[in-house]
């Protein structure tokens, strides 16, 4: 599996991951990806400090976008995942213009000002021919630790009423819990970190999710692309 941080003007994914001091290397003709828990990562963020902006117009970044498939020596990929930004700008235009994409994953929160936002990416994806392979409905509830309450501080279902309107399957929900922030803080995610845990089976269960809905879209997308390697834009 590979993660491709398509996020060029707020790179995270290296933080997320406990790889913020991470220099890539190369050898001698491709960007080499850092590794972390099996994966191999590549983002703008190993290539720029902390607090330095990435000032760029269009042009600067699809270039970016590309040398990232191009230049770097990705190894053995059954999965290459795009962790994109948010909004529908410029990153989802030049991965349509650049690579076989096999579908997107939309992640939503249960309000309405999210799920306009959520609708927007759907129509984006189809507009560029992306089949979207589901949608998730992040931060769908808490959990109390103590009385396992649930409390549904910024709504109920709306993420699920949205996929059945737009008749996308929908992938799950992953509840507010405070070691996925502290994980993703800190560079352990709560999969590796808590497993067992609520937060950590929810999401196991959205991973073998998606897996499913990737079964079935690649299948369709090596027949049309000729097996190129399938790729998911999140």
């Amino acid at each position: 599996v590979g993660i491709l941080d398509g996020d060029i003007y707020g790179p995270n994914v290296p933080i997320m991951l406990g790889l913020k001091d991470t220099q890539l290397g190369t050898n001698g003709k491709q960007i080499v990806p850092a590794e972390k828990y099996g994966l191999q990562v590549v983002s703008i963020g190993f290539l720029t400090s902390d607090d330095a902006p990435v000032i760029w117009r269009g042009p600067m970044l699809h270039g970016a976008i590309q040398q990232f498939f191009k230049e770097v020596a990705w190894k053995d990929l059954d999965y290459l995942i795009v962790d994109m930004p948010p909004g529908t700008g410029d990153v989802a235009l030049s991965l349509s213009q650049t690579v076989p994409v096999v579908g997107a994953v939309v992640v939503t929160t249960p309000q309405q000002v999210s799920l306009a936002d959520s609708r927007r990416a759907v129509r984006m994806y189809q507009k560029l021919n992306i089949p979207t392979l589901g949608m998730v409905e992040n931060m769908s509830y808490y959990a109390c630790p103590n009385c396992h309450h649930e409390a549904d501080i910024f709504g109920h279902g709306g993420g699920e009423q949205l996929a059945q309107t737009m008749e996308v399957p929908f992938l799950g929900r992953l509840p507010i819990y405070q070691p996925i922030r502290e994980g993703g803080d800190t560079g352990v995610p709560v999969v590796f970190a808590e497993p067992e845990s609520v937060a950590g089976r929810a999401f196991m269960s959205l991973a073998e999710r998606v897996a499913a809905q990737v079964s079935i879209a690649a299948h369709k997308a090596a027949v049309a692309n000729k097996g190129k390697i399938p790729l998911i834009q999140v």
